[in-house]
């Protein structure tokens, strides 16, 4: 991260920032508390997955409003009631508080995720 080159702005790269964290590199779990990316308000993660990456078990009932978008590749979420296959740049899927998932990346994917508020990964 550099908050040195603009007064107010923040520059850096999710994909090096989120690597201790699955990801994630905005949301209350960043320390220090007064850096720009801790927030309670929000959590955006940038996720990399190889082709046959997947999550094998479902997660707990979400307990906050998350939307995943696909910038590449092609990545599957499953949920109780039936799945969704981003294939496009910039298919999405919003689901809100109380629905669990799993999912599969059936190509190598960048998918960008954000939920909200902030739940601490």
């Amino acid at each position: 991260m550099n908050t040195n080159l603009i007064a107010g702005v923040v520059t850096g790269n999710a994909q090096r920032e989120g690597g201790e964290r699955r990801g994630w590199f905005i949301g209350d779990f960043i320390t220090p508390p007064d850096d720009p990316r801790s927030t309670s308000d929000i959590e955006v993660k940038w996720g990399i997955h190889a082709a046959g990456d997947k999550r094998s078990d479902w997660t707990e009932p979400a307990t906050v409003t998350t939307i995943s978008i696909l910038i590449s590749g092609r990545f599957c979420l499953q949920f109780p009631d039936g799945e969704i296959v981003l294939s496009s740049q910039g298919d999405y899927v919003l689901w809100l508080p109380g629905v669990t998932h799993s999912w599969h990346a059936e190509e190598a994917s960048v998918v960008l995720t954000v939920r909200w508020p902030s739940q601490s990964s």
